[in-house]
């Protein structure tokens, strides 16, 4: 389970170092799709929360190895594709009835982003390519790591949840050039190919 608790003060995208991250529990990403356990150099940690204005996302990476991003990184508009380089995500179904209907949103260190709206049907998965969710990302390095952070504000999409709240969700890191051994997730799929949109290996996201 990710508990995610509320914040008074709504963090700015770019302050990794605002204090409430410390009282956010750390969720590892620490395997591969598969369940298979992956390398530490490449293990990553996820922390939410939230305040009256948005989700809050942070991500610490372990960076051991060059970086997969773009020569000419562009940040004024979603980057289809994105998933093919270095890459943090988080899945949301805001309604656990229905985790069939649920939003991706990337970040990558470049200051990248990606928001999409997924439907799984009998007949295979709608994506809605032009879902606007209002998101912002950050990125830092550091030695040896990287920090990314997604914003995502409240809308009629992404509804605020009230206290106890409980949501389903994912998070995942792409991370190094090798296909299948980049795709990492908090929630194993274990599918037989790489593939995050798995809304039957979601877990709970509880809101305190």
């Amino acid at each position: 389970m990710i508990v995610a608790p509320y914040v008074s003060d709504s963090i700015a995208v770019e302050d990794f170092d605002h204090s409430a991250w410390e009282n956010c529990q750390p969720v590892m990403i620490a395997h591969y799709w598969s369940g298979e356990p992956a390398p530490s150099s490449r293990h990553a940690e996820a922390r939410v929360c939230w305040s009256d204005d948005a989700l809050h996302v942070r991500f610490v990476g372990a960076q051991h190895e060059p970086l997969i991003v773009a020569d000419n990184p562009v940040t004024d508009r979603k980057t289809l594709g994105l998933w093919d380089r270095d890459v943090c995500e988080i899945f949301v179904a805001p309604d656990p009835a229905h985790p069939e209907r649920y939003f991706e949103f990337e970040a990558a260190p470049t200051g990248e982003w990606v928001d999409l709206g997924i439907v799984i049907t009998p007949t295979g998965r709608e994506t809605d390519w032009d879902f606007q969710s209002g998101m912002t990302t950050a990125a830092r390095f550091e030695p040896e790591s990287v920090r990314i952070a997604i914003r995502i504000p409240w809308s009629r999409a992404i509804p605020k949840p009230v206290k106890g709240d409980e949501w389903l969700a994912n998070v995942f890191r792409c991370v190094g050039p090798e296909a299948p051994d980049r795709y990492l997730a908090w929630r194993p799929t274990r599918t037989p190919e790489p593939n995050y949109h798995v809304p039957e290996a979601f877990g709970s996201l509880r809101f305190e």
